[in-house]
């Protein structure tokens, strides 16, 4: 019941018991209190309003006497559910003077790109694809709770419920750099690991200390749109830097360029690999230039073919590359968890300013998740989880090949497919018709640059990258409306959807092409 419903005045003249009485009356005529609401014991209203408990017992009586209340034997008092409908509420009476929001808010550049469109209501599609989501059968449940019961344990709860401040838990951190690093050949100490409210804090606090009006930062194009916004926002204008067969084609030079967002192991969101020869080129072109090198390394653990590169960190000689990691894309997304690596003065540095916006991650988290990691079952998990992955990975592979018109080799890892359709196709169109039949797939020319009205960096591409891709300097290039070629590209996610459900939902997908491409 709420605390301000009963008012009190002493000096009214008028009995408490009564006053007591008619102020529940209404409420519960009002609607403010549920039909069927349990109502506070006679001890404890008393104790909040400051009257003796015979005032309240009194007030009661007279309620249950007049069919208001009643009571429940060894259960309480409760209002009667029996009681008339509440009644429509009168409308508020128009604001004359409403506070005008619209001229205080201010405008963000990021509000011209696109956003990931995300369905919350994924689960109940017969054939959901959407990419970001996991199955939530495949979460090591039973793990987890015993993490987070231990956590709650001496000498573990200290970490779980105290205000650390600026502070990580040192366990995870310990875990992160001993346990997890090292399989991505990335050796640092304590003091360059900062733990994060998963990777796009990271990227937001890099945006915050690193770039501002007048910076510019280098992202992949196609690329990742939530990195893009970010960066917007601290005031960057972006510079698109073309992606093919082989990942990041490395611009002649990064003169100009404050920072560089890269997503080498698995491209966000074709999942084509950085090769060897370019990370070198791209290294160097950062350390002649003065450049900052984002590592963005959201999935690396899901490699279903082949040998897994190391971390671009791993190559790293002066520093300025920062390692960004994700527990999201595996445990969880709703977890929110994640690590930056990077020099400790820059950790430090990223440390202030998140202790003014969210202090720390939930301590009881960190604590259970470094738990999670020291027993060996978030290792075991992750083998798990991988299998399982590369058997639907597999399976989707071939369904595409089989129902799609067109030959697809898609990339052997990340937790989507990057799918590549003929000239004509509008993924638009054919997200919403899917979506009729039951079928939830993603559109993917919004990952695209070409074509968009946004702040533009300096024009660094030179020599072959001029010729053979005209739409990506900055400037006048960058027209409002759809990009043509952007616009037949579509993301199939794999991690979400029950095995038994790829064949026969992709089946459906093929059927919506050949409507939309009858030529095809």
């Amino acid at each position: 019941m709420p605390r301000t419903l009963i008012e009190i005045e002493r000096g009214r003249g008028e009995p408490l018991y009564r006053q007591v009485r008619q102020a529940i009356e209404h409420g519960i005529a009002s609607g403010r209190l549920d039909a069927g609401g349990r109502l506070p014991s006679s001890r404890l209203l008393a104790q909040e309003l400051g009257v003796s408990r015979n005032t309240v017992t009194a007030a009661y009586q007279e309620l249950v006497a007049e069919g208001f209340v009643e009571s429940r034997a060894r259960s309480g008092l409760f209002v009667n559910p029996r009681m008339p409908a509440r009644p429509e509420p009168e409308p508020a009476p128009p604001q004359e003077h409403a506070f005008d929001w619209s001229g205080r808010l201010r405008g963000r550049e990021g509000d011209r790109l696109p956003h990931i469109e995300k369905h919350h209501d994924w689960a109940r599609y017969p054939y959901p694809f959407p990419a970001g989501q996991v199955d939530p059968r495949a979460f090591p449940a039973r793990a987890w709770v015993r993490a987070l019961n231990r956590a709650l344990d001496r000498p573990h709860a200290a970490w779980s419920l105290q205000d650390c401040v600026a502070d990580d838990d040192p366990l995870l951190v310990e875990m992160v750099r001993s346990h997890l690093l090292p399989a991505r050949g990335v050796a640092v100490e304590a003091s360059e690991v900062l733990i994060t409210i998963g990777s796009q804090q990271g990227l937001d606090l890099l945006g915050r200390a690193l770039l501002g009006p007048g910076s510019v930062a280098a992202v992949e194009d196609p690329g990742y749109l939530d990195a893009r916004h970010i960066f917007l926002r601290a005031g960057a204008r972006l510079h698109p830097l073309p992606v093919d067969a082989d990942g990041l084609r490395p611009p002649g030079t990064l003169r100009g360029v404050d920072l560089l967002h890269v997503t080498p192991s698995h491209h966000h969101p074709t999942n084509v690999t950085l090769g060897p020869g370019r990370r070198q080129a791209l290294l160097e072109a950062a350390r002649e230039a003065g450049t900052v090198v984002v590592e963005d390394d959201y999935d690396s653990e899901f490699r279903y073919e082949g040998i897994p590169t190391p971390a671009l960190k791993s190559q790293d000689t002066t520093g300025q590359v920062v390692y960004l990691g994700t527990f999201s894309k595996f445990l969880a997304p709703g977890l929110r968890l994640g690590y930056l690596v990077g020099s400790a003065e820059l950790v430090a540095h990223l440390r202030e300013l998140r202790r003014y916006s969210v202090r720390h991650p939930s301590g009881h988290l960190q604590r259970a998740l470094g738990l999670l990691i020291e027993s060996g079952d978030y290792q075991w998990a992750v083998r798990r989880s991988r299998a399982r992955l590369g058997a639907k990975w597999r399976l989707m592979r071939d369904a595409v090949n089989a129902s799609l018109s067109w030959a697809s080799s898609p990339a052997p890892g990340g937790v989507s497919l990057w799918m590549s359709g003929p000239e004509g196709l509008d993924c638009r169109e054919l997200v919403r018709r899917a979506r009729e039949r039951g079928v939830l797939i993603e559109r993917g020319d919004i990952f695209f640059l070409a074509g968009l009205d946004v702040p533009a960096g300096p024009d660094l591409l030179t020599g072959p990258d001029l010729l053979t891709r005209p739409d990506l300097l900055a400037g006048p290039a960058f027209q409002a409306g759809p990009d043509l070629d952007a616009l037949r590209h579509f993301r199939i996610g794999f991690a979400a959807p029950r095995a038994d459900v790829i064949e026969p939902g992709i089946a459906i997908l093929g059927d919506v092409v050949r409507e939309l491409l009858p030529a095809q």
